[in-house]
Formats: structure tokens, sequence, C-alpha cells
């Protein structure tokens, strides 16, 4: 059973640049549907970027186009989320999130597609 362990958070400046990672044991990424999710406090947990399983294709939320990319290093079992131009209203516990096989895309969003979970990483924006 694959098992996630998300890094990479941090405290940076508006505009400023992170990468986080979700390294993966187990299993291998390529075989999952793999999220990222960010809550807020206060708020509920949301999607942020997808990539699902044998597929180069990115699906992100609308607030981060542009902005957040998320890719896949199958020889380092790895998934990143690089989160460029970040603002204060990004400032969350950042989570990854994985699902075996291939979701159709309306099912990328809601948590309970998911089965497997890493542990938050904090990402604070601020001056």
């Amino acid at each position: 059973e694959v098992q996630l362990q998300a890094s990479g958070g941090g405290l940076v400046q508006p505009g400023g640049s992170l990468r986080l990672s979700c390294a993966a044991s187990g299993g291998r990424v390529n075989d999952y549907t793999i999220g990222w999710f960010h809550q807020a406090p206060g708020k509920e947990r949301e999607g942020v970027s997808f990539l699902r399983n044998s597929e180069s294709r990115t699906i992100n939320a609308d607030s981060v186009k542009g902005r957040f990319t998320i890719s896949r290093d199958n020889a380092q079992n790895t998934v990143y989320l690089q989160m460029n131009s970040l603002q204060p209203e990004d400032t969350a516990v950042y989570f990854c999130a994985a699902r075996k096989g291939r979701l159709i895309i309306s099912n990328l969003w809601p948590i309970a597609s998911y089965d497997h979970w890493g542990q938050g990483t904090q990402v604070t924006v601020s001056s």
C-alpha cells in the first residue's frame, strides 16, 4: 500500500516561490492519480492541482492556473508542486493524496475520492 510523505513548505514573501514534494513508497506514483490539496485555517480542504496516472496533462484549480505546476518524476517516485507568484491567500497546510488508477475529472476534487494521504506541510506567505 502506497505511503506518501509531503515536504517543502515554509515561510515565503508575497511573489516568492516554493516547491513541495510528495515522496511515495510502497507503490509507483505513475500508477496513481495524485492530487495536491490545501486547507486554510477554519476552511475546508480544497483541491489545487491533479495529475492522473500515466498521463502528462495536469488539471488545476482556477485560483492557481498559471502559477502552480504539478509534475511527476517516476525515477524519484515523487510528485512535485511548483508554486510561483505566491500570495497571502495561498497560506495553508498542503496535503498530497493518491488513488490507484485514473479518476474521471469530476471525481478529482472530492477528498473522499482519495484513500491515501500524506501528512501536511505548512506554507505561509507573509511579508
